[in-house]
């Protein structure tokens, strides 16, 4: 089932972030672990889910999206180490599989 969601990657711990807006985390994943998409996070090896919340519907998502990009750089790594401390991929590329996170509350209802 696909849910608007909204994540962070990284390129390394406390490293080069990105954050982006998708209706299928699992496949965007996919996407990015294997590089098959081009700019930043290609460029930059930007490669690790290190953070991720869903949202009702894609128009919060993107409002959320937005608000993170406005944020200080030191609020966005307080809000990964909210929820990933030690900044783990929470992304299994072998299985496609995200981890469950304290955020994940739509996938929690469902």
């Amino acid at each position: 089932m696909k849910h608007p969601c909204v994540y962070v990657l990284a390129s390394k711990r406390n490293g080069v972030l990105y954050i982006g807006v998708t209706s299928d985390v699992h496949g965007r994943m996919a996407e990015h672990d294997q590089g098959l998409i081009d700019g930043f996070t290609k460029r930059y090896g930007i490669k690790l889910l290190v953070y991720y919340e869903f949202h009702e519907d894609m128009i919060a998502a993107i409002r959320r999206e937005k608000q993170l990009k406005e944020w200080q750089r030191a609020w966005k790594v307080r809000l990964i180490e909210s929820m990933n401390p030690e900044w783990v991929n929470l992304f299994d590329a072998e299985s496609g599989e995200i981890a469950p996170g304290p955020t994940d509350i739509v996938r929690q209802r469902s």
